[in-house]
This record gives structure tokens, sequence and C-alpha cells, in this order.
């Protein structure tokens, strides 16, 4: 059985986004979570869906909860830091080699310091 890769996505994690479509437009959040095999992201606070739980011996209380779901990552827009607004994505490469995000509107630098951190680094 073959692995499916998704493609590589221009939103990562702890990035602001607006979203663009749906119930939520128009709403900005912190991307929490990026799954780039199903092109999904999930956004603290937005998206949120109602779950039924059943209870267990002491863990947690059945009832309803109210969970953040995964959204399609088309229906968001990074949101650049300098001109504050949603924007559509480019890249640039830096003259030490290094290829960074970069906003298309104003041509500020998305990654700090041209520097992207490795799995489990916050930026």
């Amino acid at each position: 059985m073959e692995i499916k890769r998704g493609k590589k996505m221009e939103i990562k994690r702890d990035d602001t986004v607006l979203v663009i479509t749906g119930k939520d437009k128009g709403k900005r959040g912190r991307v929490r979570e990026v799954h780039p095999a199903d092109d999904k992201i999930v956004i603290e606070g937005l998206n949120l869906v109602k779950k039924h739980t059943r209870g267990s011996m002491g863990a947690r209380q059945a009832g309803v909860v109210e969970i953040e779901a995964p959204l399609k990552a088309g229906k968001v827009m990074v949101v650049c830091p300098s001109c504050n607004r949603g924007v559509r994505v480019g890249h640039t490469v830096l003259a030490n080699g290094q290829k960074v995000r970069q906003c298309r509107h104003c041509g500020a630098n998305f990654d700090r310091d041209g520097i992207e951190e490795k799995w489990g680094g916050h930026r």
C-alpha cells in the first residue's frame, strides 16, 4: 500500500489566517495543526462542531463537546504581518540561498529572518 502524500502547503503552523468562505467568513485565527495529506488545517476557535461523547470510568463526563474541525486550506488566506490583510503567498530566494515566503501585496517576508524551524519548533 502506498503512502498518500499531499502537496506542499503555503500555510504553516502558528500563521494567522483569514477565512474567506463558509460559516466563519471574515474571522481570523491562528493555525493550530496542518494536515498536508488531506490539504486541511485546524484553526483555533473557528469551525467549531458539536461532538456527542460517551462517558468513561472517571475519565470524562458524557455530553456534548465543541471541538475544532479541520477546514480546507483553500478556504483561508494568510494574513500579512506588515499590511495586516489576507494576501496571496509568493516565494523569493534570499542572498544566502534560502527560500522564504513573501507577501504578494507589500513584499514583506513571512518567515522570521528567513529561518524556517524544523518540525516541533515554534516561530
